[in-house]
């Protein structure tokens, strides 16, 4: 396809997404006039050309006009503006996330002339071109691994059943792209969207309770039933189907590289409600979805399967495998297919009997799959059948889909990550050992008395608890998660959880109390020939700076205690670590946080190969900016190539779920650029190409560092005034009310900053427009080294165009700096009683922004932030107006309702406006925390 085709082809999608835009706006427009009369559309579209007004040409007399008009508002018109607003960009959301699927799609119409910049074929093709044979390509299928995990953090602001509204939405709106619909059909389908609106409009988006953990796992399980069960196979088909284009010497099935976990019912740090039996339903929930969805499928291929022994010859292997199931199979639920002459039919009758049967531990094992390897074999036999008559293409069709279902979910759908704070078991430990007279007082130990007497824990044969000795609640809930991990491996298999991790793992004692309580329950054994079998393993959680700067030397501790180290033996010597970037940018900023997370996955991964250990990182970022949050297959590339080797695991939070998992088409997308971002790591790793000048921008980029971490707490952390301008001029306190998750806001009943999580501190700076987390103190670290001069200029340039981290830090700054809004963040210091305070803080805050907005421009050349992604400009340009009015009316509806609560009164609808504008604004700047 030429150039100019492929610009024309662009231009006619955007001008799609443009009709889809003002399509869904017209029939809001309709909605309104239909709910609340025309009156309301007036009010609506004059705000609306009041703000687009503002921001074109601002002054002081259109200004006080606007807060006129917002502040004068009725309450019930206000209600319904509000909800106007905020409904807007839920549909402007649907039609953004609709144009994705429906650019890849106009690259696949293309049948091959024109491929998708990072889809699996670009990658593929690109391989081949480099002269990568196909003895390579399978090593480093081989050799990459991603785990996506899911967790539960509050940052998910839209309901369930809002969510589900918007499927039918995007569904429908996608419709409109049919060329042979009808007008008929056309009215049909604009009525049919009409209805969902007017049903958007009249569901409540505010969830009237918290959701309780079960909830949470419910929503999780969601994604694998509606996306992710089908769509994570066809990428793996997609690759294969690309080796085999551009491979075609050798058959291809790839290994097992890419898969889902969770932590949603494990996580129960700082979680009082996530129990060691809300563990045990989570892994049941999980199974139970798993098996259902075999079922499913196999009565679906009763439908496909009905080749008769009249016209074909099946194998005697399938023959063989029926008369083993009628000897053994009492079929409670199905009667046996009647046409003895379709093989395939009985057997799935039987399969499914055995799927059915699989959850009851009641049972006999020949009555039932005992595990998924047991029902791979029946498939495969089937497959291996298909073949042998030439119906080859059914068996790809059906078959080899669900032997790949089968593969990457098995009967426990998701490994579920266990999570708990260090001083949790700390706790427990010092309670366990005082009551067994082993030790008066554990936790007063200094470290080296802590390893050495774990360390002798671990090879001493006797238990250190008894079931006749009473526990203090939090000890016996801690004895209790061991207890269920082992029955859970037991009924659902060891993949179903496999690593405990330890937020705030400060010593190597935090790990070996982990394994001390494994072995209490069996998941820590040494055998009877000295060796250790361990099915359940530590994983440190570090996650402030000093954390990261004492990881190395506490996994080189742990490296070289026997016991520990011989307990890794069973993971073939992996050992995972997971990196917190929430917290370690909450504590020493944005700049600091991103470089020393760079030098810990360096150190810390040549800690490990000292001692002949490999390396998993699991990367803990969340989905806004100030919390690492960045698109998939960047925040793979983003690491160093040299830290990949073991495999990697990344957390998938909140909103991000549903942004990337809710529709297929857009999952599909992210996988496959997952896919192509891992493979070229790979490629990376194998032919590292070092700038000579990194050394120097290394530590040029630590004295930047350095000075920005400086700046960055002598605001948040020496500033006494700070903590008041943060909780007066932001929703903070009122976040809480929003009911989107089941975990307090803070780790302790308390109001020190240390204790309050990064979530809440990231989600109510996104509110006020500051998104200060995600940028502040940047300037200040990079103007340390520029000083004016047009030579270190030069320098930093070079490190934007060719260091891969730099750019990625600039390019992330940009993104933070055009989302941010100081002159709506203004509005916010309106709510803080000292004006003084107010004006001192915010002028720091302002000065800041600027010199770093100027310092951005010119490192990268560019004229405006985002020039360099002028799509994403755009939308954030097109959005503002939009999300102005509800700025201003939360500074306003926060106002009152503050003032109220001093009065020890409430107003609940004021509550439910306040909450409508902070869900509204979550949906205009596509982030909550």
């Amino acid at each position: 396809m030429s150039d100019s085709n492929s610009s024309i082809n662009k231009n006619t999608a955007n001008n799609l997404l443009r009709r889809d835009v003002r399509f869904l706006g017209h029939i809001l427009g309709e909605v309104l006039v239909h709910q609340g009369g025309n009156e309301l559309l007036v009010i609506v579209e004059n705000i609306r050309e009041m703000s687009k007004n503002l921001r074109a040409q601002y002054s002081t007399e259109m200004y006080d006009e606007f807060k006129e008009t917002i502040t004068s508002l009725a309450p019930e018109k206000r209600h319904q503006v509000i909800r106007a607003f905020a409904i807007y960009f839920q549909l402007i959301n649907i039609a953004e996330q609709n144009h994705r699927i429906r650019r890849k799609r106009d690259y696949e119409r293309s049948a091959g002339e024109n491929v998708q910049p990072g889809s699996i074929e670009d990658v593929v093709r690109d391989l081949k071109n480099q002269q990568i044979n196909a003895v390579e390509v399978q090593e480093m299928l081989q050799g990459i691994s991603l785990e996506l995990v899911m967790t539960a953090h509050p940052t998910e602001a839209t309901r369930r059943a809002v969510l589900d509204i918007h499927q039918r939405i995007a569904n429908q709106v996608m419709e409109l792209d049919n060329p042979n619909l009808t007008f008929r059909e056309r009215e049909q389908l604009r009525d049919k969207l009409m209805g969902e609106v007017i049903t958007l409009w009249q569901t409540d988006e505010l969830r009237d309770r918290k959701p309780t953990v079960i909830d949470e796992v419910h929503n999780g399980l969601y994604y694998f039933d509606e996306t992710l069960f089908d769509v994570l196979p066809e990428v793996y088909q997609e690759l294969e189907r690309c080796l085999q284009i551009y491979y075609p010497e050798q058959s291809w099935h790839a290994p097992i590289y890419m898969k889902f976990g969770s932590w949603i019912g494990g996580d129960r740090d700082g979680n009082p409600s996530v129990t060691s039996k809300v563990t045990w339903e989570t892994l049941t929930l999980h199974r139970k979805l798993a098996l259902q969805k075999y079922d499913e499928l196999l009565n679906e291929f009763t439908t496909h399967l009905s080749f008769s022994k009249n016209i074909v010859e099946v194998t005697q292997e399938l023959l063989d495998s029926i008369q083993v199931d009628r000897e053994h199979l009492d079929l409670r639920n199905h009667e046996v297919w009647r046409n003895e002459k379709e093989p395939y039919r009985i057997k799935i009758v039987y399969m499914l009997q055995k799927i059915r049967n699989a959850a009851d531990s009641s049972i006999n094992s020949l009555q039932k799959y005992n595990s998924p390897v047991e029902f791979l074999a029946d498939l495969k036999i089937i497959d291996r059948s298909l073949r042998n008559h030439f119906a080859d293409f059914i068996a790809d069709d059906y078959v080899v889909k669900l032997i790949r279902q089968v593969e990457l979910f098995g009967f426990h759908l998701a490994s579920l990550d266990i999570r708990q704070h260090s001083k949790e078991h700390e706790a427990a430990m010092t309670e366990i050992l005082a009551k067994m007279s082993i030790c008066p007082d554990y936790s007063a130990l200094a470290e080296e008395d802590k390893i050495k007497l774990l360390s002798g824990l671990l090879t001493e044969p006797r238990p250190i608890t008894t079931p006749y000795m009473d526990y203090s609640e939090s000890t016996q809930e801690c004895l209790n998660v061991y207890r269920v991990v082992k029955q859970a491996q037991q009924e659902f298999g060891l993949n179903c959880v496999s690593s405990y991790l330890i937020s705030m793992a400060e010593a190597a004692s935090d790990l070996l109390e982990v394994l001390v309580f494994g072995k209490e329950a069996g998941l820590y054994r040494q055998e009877a020939d000295g060796s250790v079998t361990c099915t359940l393993q530590s994983v440190p959680l570090f996650e402030t700076i000093d954390d990261l700067h004492a990881a190395p030397d506490i996994m080189r501790t742990l490296y070289q205690i026997p016991a520990y180290r011989n307990s890794l033996v069973s993971t073939n010597h992996l050992q995972e670590i997971m990196l917190g970037y929430s917290d370690s940018n909450k504590d020493g900023g944005v700049i600091t946080a991103n470089w020393e997370l760079r030098v810990a996955l360096r150190s810390i991964t040549e800690a490990a190969s000292e001692n002949g250990v490999k390396l998993k990182f699991f990367h803990g970022r969340g989905g806004a900016l100030g919390r690492g949050g960045m698109p998939l297959n960047r925040s793979i590339l983003a690491q160093p190539a040299d830290t990949i080797g073991g495999g990697i695991k990344i957390t998938e939070q909140g909103e991000v779920l549903s942004s990337r998992y809710s529709m297929k088409g857009i999952a599909y997308r992210s996988l496959e650029q997952a896919t192509s971002a891992l493979l070229i790591a790979a490629l990376n790793a194998r032919n590292p190409q070092i700038e000579e000048s990194e050394e120097q921008w290394e530590t040029i980029m630590r004295d930047i560092s350095e000075k920005a971490q400086t700046k960055y707490q002598d605001l948040i952390f020496r500033d006494p005034d700070f903590l008041t301008f943060f909780k007066e001029s932001t929703p903070l306190p009122e976040l809480g009310e929003l009911n989107i998750g089941s975990r307090p806001s803070k780790r302790k009943n308390s109001d020190r900053f240390e204790d309050l999580r990064a979530i809440p501190w990231v989600f109510a700076w996104t509110q006020s427009r500051y998104l200060l987390p995600a940028w502040y103190a940047a300037g200040t670290g990079l103007y340390s080294f520029y000083q004016g001069k047009e030579e270190n200029l030069t320098i930093m340039k070079d490190m934007y165009e060719n260091w891969s981290f730099f750019r990625s830090l600039i390019d992330n700054l940009q993104m933070a700096m055009a989302k941010a809004d100081l002159l709506i963040a203004k509005e916010y210091g309106s709510m803080i009683k000292d004006a003084a305070i107010a004006e001192r803080i915010f002028n720091e805050i302002k000065e800041e922004y600027e010199k770093t907005s100027d310092l951005i421009l010119k490192i990268s050349g560019q004229q405006e932030i985002l020039d360099n992604v002028p799509v994403i400009q755009e939308s954030i340009r097109l959005r503002n107006p939009y999300v102005d009015p509800l700025s201003y009316l939360q500074v306003q509806l926060v106002t009152e309702l503050r003032a109220e609560r001093e009065r020890d009164e409430d107003d609940t609808l004021l509550i439910r406006e306040v909450l409508l504008t902070i869900n509204g604004i979550a949906a205009g700047l596509r982030n909550t925390g």
